[in-house]
């Protein structure tokens, strides 16, 4: 399958794969066919009840506090338009392009699922939405993530109806209606219950979580390649990955680091050099713990893919509307399920990081550094070498603290108390990625320091994967000389990284 091949959207088997694939490399959507056809069955059950004016939440009523207020026939459509109106309330940093492609694609994805009652319209008008570039601003802050992310899902929900704003794929931000217009794409005109089911649901803070799942994965891989590049220029002992060191202790996560760490390392010269006569018995935590410290790492990441691989598939509306011609109110676009993971993951990688910085610390500290240069500066003194790389990944590192605090255990009522316990998801999510990018400058700098101490042990070799590594260092950044300004070697390895240009080949994880 190539990437022009349409993805077509079942509300059953989207992966973390397909939201990357869609959301960062733009490849086509379109809904099953499988799916059109669930969606017109619970589509006739809405039809039927408005026919018979039943009472039933979000369709005939007022919505939360406000649900016990029945609304006339010929009001139905305007309570779709005002209720996407008003919570258009967001506020703060726009989501990024990625993201909000992600969320429009899990938000058409939950429509296609057949438990909405809403038109096969929406999901289309969605669907060609992403195929022409076109996305909205969808301000970050703002969603406690209970009945879902109201605030940034009503953001998007608005441009469907030709208001709020719309980025064009010319960089152009236009009125909802004119973009929509430029691209041969028509408004939808909401019908009972659609306004509700565009606005109900986890899919922006899942959207943004699906995303930093699979940058973590990345950045797990490349901090065992960044520590490999470490522990040889410190001249390090591998002994401590012994397979039969973590099969004692049976954690799985920690055996697959080690296994990976003694792949990176194999056949290292630069080891053999220094296996007889050290006098050092055992190395640092921060290069002998790697396994026990990343291994947890990699468990918290399968259990975040995994919780969050299920929630892209997961009927997130309220009430869920079934063949049978009932109509259930449940819970199901609560975010805590998918806080917890971003929490729990947001602790991990915080660990990646602060480990990270202490092996830079040894790289740069002559007291700790195994006779490397000060800084790792041939001319210290005159020059200061790496000396505020370190500073500033200690900086990353301790944001990192800071931002690990969960946001899923705080709750605040919202909604005249109708919603009394919420899970702050969205925050949970828009924290997590800062983390990530932290993570990810704290080992571009992890990176640019282990090269260049690499370089004063030659003309000893290191393994050919550390060898490949530290070549693809240098064709990002040149070793240091004299002092130079460090931000844009740490932004343009921090952007290698970003490409996974620091990736495990193939059957070394």
């Amino acid at each position: 399958m190539t990437q022009t091949t349409p993805l077509a959207l079942d509300g059953n088997s989207l992966t973390l794969a397909d939201v990357r694939d869609v959301a960062v490399h733009r490849r086509p959507v379109m809904l099953a066919d499988a799916a059109r056809a669930r969606m017109l069955a619970t589509r006739a059950v809405v039809a039927d009840i408005v026919q018979r004016n039943d009472v039933v939440y979000g369709v005939t009523t007022g919505f939360g506090k406000l649900s016990d207020i029945g609304i006339p026939a010929d009001k139905l459509a305007q309570l779709q338009v005002n209720l996407v109106r008003s919570h258009v309330a967001g506020v703060g940093p726009e989501l990024a392009e990625p993201e909000a492609r992600a969320m429009m694609l899990l938000r058409a994805n939950v429509m296609a699922k057949g438990f909405s009652g809403a038109r096969p319209d929406l999901p289309d008008l969605v669907c060609a939405m992403l195929n022409a570039d076109l996305w909205p601003v969808v301000p970050e802050q703002g969603s406690v993530g209970a009945s879902g992310d109201l605030a940034p899902l009503a953001a998007l929900a608005v441009t469907l109806i030709g208001e709020g704003m719309l980025h064009t794929p010319d960089g152009r931000l236009l009125p909802a209606a004119e973009a929509l217009k430029f691209a041969k794409l028509h408004p939808v005109t909401l019908a009972p219950k659609e306004g509700l089911t565009l606005i109900n649901g986890t899919q922006a803070h899942t959207a943004v979580a699906a995303l930093a799942v699979a940058e973590a994965r990345a950045l797990w891989e490349a901090a065992h390649v960044a520590g490999a590049l470490s522990l040889e220029a410190l001249k390090g002992s591998p002994t401590a990955f012994d397979e039969r060191i973590h099969d004692a202790r049976g954690q799985e996560g920690q055996a697959v680091s080690a296994a990976l760490l003694r792949t990176l390392l194999e056949n290292s010269p630069l080891r053999e050099s220094h296996r007889d006569g050290d006098p050092r018995v055992q190395d640092a935590y921060a290069l002998r713990c790697m396994p026990q410290v990343h291994g947890p790492v990699l468990d918290a990441i399968r259990f975040a893919e995994g919780l969050i691989g299920r929630e892209l598939n997961a009927a997130t509306d309220n009430p869920l509307v079934f063949t049978n011609g009932e109509l259930l109110s449940g819970g199901n676009f609560h975010g805590q399920a998918v806080a917890m993971a971003l929490d729990v993951l947001a602790i991990a990688m915080t660990n990646l990081a602060t480990i990270a910085e202490r092996r830079i610390d040894r790289l740069v500290h002559p007291d700790l550094n195994e006779g490397l240069p000060p800084f790792l500066s041939a001319a210290a003194g005159l020059n200061s070498g790496f000396m505020m790389a370190q500073v500033s990944a200690a900086a990353l590192a301790s944001e990192c603290k800071v931002l690990s605090h969960p946001a899923s255990v705080d709750t605040i009522p919202t909604d005249g108390s109708k919603e009394d316990v919420v899970p702050m998801a969205m925050g949970a999510a828009w924290k997590l990625r800062r983390i990530i990018g932290n993570v990810r400058h704290v080992l571009a700098i992890e990176l640019m320091c282990a090269a260049q101490g690499l370089e004063y042990r030659r003309p000893l070799r290191s393994s050919d994967a550390v060898e490949r590594a530290h070549a693809a260092v240098r064709r990002v950044v040149a070793p240091l000389g004299d002092d130079r300004m460090l931000t844009p070697d740490i932004q343009a390895i921090a952007a290698a990284l970003l490409r996974r240009a620091f990736a495990v080949a193939e059957g070394e994880a």
